[in-house]
């Protein structure tokens, strides 16, 4: 069935890991025929949670589409991971949504998890509910999570729904504020009409009160009627509820069951009646084909467009994850890749539910869907029409900052790992795979440790190749800080011509990073067609330091007296002759191992100060600075080793509850302290005796 766009509402479903998210959206799947049962995540077999991985793990790694069909519109709920390691998900589904919804557990109150996706809701302006899940499971409080999110997010936070418990506080109905009438589950999943008990008549009296008031803000025509003492039809009130919602100055806050049902049915109401369509989401940011700033009015009428928000691949193929911006897509047509410029026909066209696939003819304005074998289109590419060519902006993932070395457990399979790197990472743009020529190993880096451990699990499940994480080595650098002079002298005669090559050179400590190649030769005791070879083979020296085999920084050579033999010498035979003086010299140089130091700034609110810093101070971190930003929180900024920080992403989460986050980037190299260059020496020593 085709929708209209006024008909289609696109929701991103969100909230903290084990709230009930997928839960929740499963239900609404199956109270509206849109499954034939309703599975449960502890048995792994739910409709949006069908990947190996998250079967196996009982979690949602991967944003997953349902449409939810629904008195005659059209709801792609898009149920996004809570666990922080997968929060690239979230960030596409952000792309596509015109609102959301951010799911509390009435057991374990306000999480984290409903912070970061508030925080992220108010980033973007998205209007948004919250819904309030596992209200009859034991431990469950409404009122405590609802007081909770009123003290932290404001009086914005409004409730539309309200639970009904007996004296055993067990949760047997809920009321509907907006309506005025009250509800229990049947034994099927389905609502059914009850009278509103008398104790909760005044409370839902004074909640409707508080509503009609944020009602009278939305406009002067209503905030006369409610001083006038007029009361407001039902029209009105569904207008003014909305207008609230799209401004943000209104949060309905509605509750249910996902196992009963009870509630799913008034939380459906209010998606349809109170959140946006494509048409009301506001204007979209992007560049027109000049690389100028260009707002993008969503439109059925114009031009098609749509926007490639998601990658995903299985043993069947790839799929491009489309919203469609303006126009309707139909299979086979010639479009453009804003992105590259490169024409694009398109493949087939489909609708998403879970991980099936229906194939259609093609995709309305508004609508979510997919693309089969695009191979050359990627995640936050923009598909156009020639006639009006606009490339909309990628999303806004975190920076990775969790570093791994991977390897395969079985040698010479390393090309295996990175072929299977390079295609997982079409689905996940949020990590990077680094062939780091220094230290010899391929880096990944990601957001968390369970990402990571994710990515290992799928190179043995999709492409066969078992690999395993260690900690990366730190790229250490080698100085010298005293001036010698030496000889190296290569002679070595074996019938026939023999080999001669003898220098004296200089070693000191120099300015520049680079070596530094200097002659002071006097009456040709090096003949200067020898000079290059002697450059040369220093050059290939100093990759592979005294100490402990880096790479040597700082250092002038100059090649100041030497001899020759008229026939015996050659080019080699003075690149040897550097070398060996290079090895003779640099130990009497007084070495020294450098380590690298990076820029570290760490986001935390107020409470956990005291405990980063005392952290970073066990880690050697200098704090150079602390300056709140407009969130409200503090960015401390330090300088920390290198070495100190492998596993800095997962102490930050454990010291913070995953309240702070941080950026690290190299910017200079200092002197390792002794105990540091003794264990670096002697783990590459180690190294060199495998």
């Amino acid at each position: 069935m085709s929708y209209s766009v006024q008909n289609i509402r696109n929701v991103c479903v969100m909230g903290h890991g084990g709230n009930g998210k997928t839960s929740l959206v499963e239900n609404l799947l199956y109270v509206t025929g849109g499954s034939d049962r309703q599975g449960r995540t502890a048995d792994g077999n739910t409709v949006c949670d069908y990947d190996p991985e998250e079967t196996r793990r009982q979690i949602s790694i991967s944003m997953s589409v349902a449409p939810v069909e629904y008195n005659g519109t059209k709801i792609n709920l898009l149920d996004c991971p809570g666990y922080f390691d997968f929060s690239g998900e979230v960030m596409q589904a952000l792309q596509a949504a015109e609102s959301s919804i951010i799911v509390c557990s009435a057991k374990d109150g306000l999480a984290v998890g409903t912070e970061r996706a508030w925080k992220r809701m108010a980033k973007s302006k998205m209007p948004r509910l919250i819904y309030i899940s596992k209200l009859d499971e034991e431990n469950g409080d409404f009122n405590a999570v609802y007081d909770a999110l009123r003290e932290r997010f404001g009086k914005a936070v409004a409730p539309l729904i309200i639970p009904i418990w007996d004296e055993d506080k067990r949760v047997t109905g809920i009321v509907d504020v907006l309506h005025k009438n009250a509800f229990t589950a049947d034994e099927t999943g389905h609502s059914k009409e009850i009278e509103i008990p008398e104790d909760k008549l005044s409370v839902v009296e004074k909640l409707y009160e508080a509503l009609r008031e944020s009602v009278a803000e939305t406009s002067e025509e209503f905030m006369d009627k409610y001083f006038s003492g007029e009361e407001f039809t039902y029209a009105e009130m569904l207008t003014g509820l909305k207008a609230g919602i799209k401004d943000l100055s209104l949060v309905p806050v509605l509750c249910g069951s996902a196992v009963t049902g009870l509630g799913n049915k008034q939380l459906l109401n209010a998606i349809v009646n109170l959140l946006p369509n494509p048409l009301e989401g506001g204007l979209l940011e992007g560049e027109n084909s000049d690389g100028e700033p260009e707002e993008f009015i969503v439109s059925p009428e114009a031009a098609p467009c749509a926007y490639v928000f998601k990658t995903a691949s299985d043993q069947y193929g790839k799929y491009s994850y489309v919203k469609v911006i303006s126009g309707h897509l139909s299979a086979d047509a010639q479009m453009v890749n804003a992105s590259t410029g490169q024409p694009e026909k398109l493949g087939r066209l489909y609708t998403l539910k879970g991980k099936k696939a229906t194939e259609v003819k093609s995709l309305g304005c508004g609508d979510i869907g997919a693309i089969g074998k695009m191979d050359k289109v990627k995640t936050g590419d923009t598909l156009c029409d020639a006639r009006k060519v606009i490339k909309l902006a990628p999303p806004d993932y975190p920076e990775p900052n969790y570093a791994m070395a991977i390897s395969p457990k079985t040698k010479g399979q390393e090309d295996k790992v990175a072929a299977g790197l390079t295609r997982l990472n079409e689905e996940d743009r949020t990590f990077t795979v680094v062939n780091n020529a220094e230290t010899h190993q391929m880096v990944v880096t990601g957001t968390g440790d369970m990402q990571l451990d994710v990515l290992v699990s799928r190179l043995k499940s999709r492409f066969g190749v078992e690999a395993v994480l260690n900690a990366p080595r730190v790229p250490y650098r080698e100085k010298i800080r005293k001036k010698v002079e030496v000889q190296g002298r290569h002679k070595k005669q074996s019938g026939g011509h023999g080999q001669y090559g003898d220098v004296k050179i200089r070693f000191e400590p120099g300015e520049s990073e680079e070596l530094e190649f200097c002659e002071e030769v006097f009456g040709g005791a090096v003949p200067k067609n020898f000079f290059p070879a002697v450059e040369k083979g220093l050059r290939e020296a100093v990759l592979h330091g005294v100490l402990a085999g880096y790479p040597v920084v700082n250092l002038k050579a100059t090649l100041f007296d030497g001899s020759y033999h008229p026939v015996d010498s050659s080019e080699l035979a003075f690149k040897t002759a550097a070398q060996l003086a290079y090895k003779a010299g640099l130990p009497e140089a007084s070495p020294v191992l450098l380590e690298p130091i990076g820029e570290l700034k760490v986001t935390v609110p107020d409470q956990y100060m005291g405990d980063v810093i005392g952290d970073l101070n066990k880690r050697r971190g200098r704090v150079t600075g602390m300056n709140p930003n407009e969130d409200g929180d503090q960015v401390i900024e330090a300088e920390v080793p290198m070495g100190e920080m492998a596993s800095y992403a997962i102490d930050l989460r454990s010291l913070t509850q995953s309240r702070g986050g941080f950026t690290y980037h190299f910017v200079r190299y200092e002197d390792a302290p002794p105990a540091v260059q003794e264990k670096a020496i002697a783990e590459a020593q180690a190294l060199q005796n495998e």
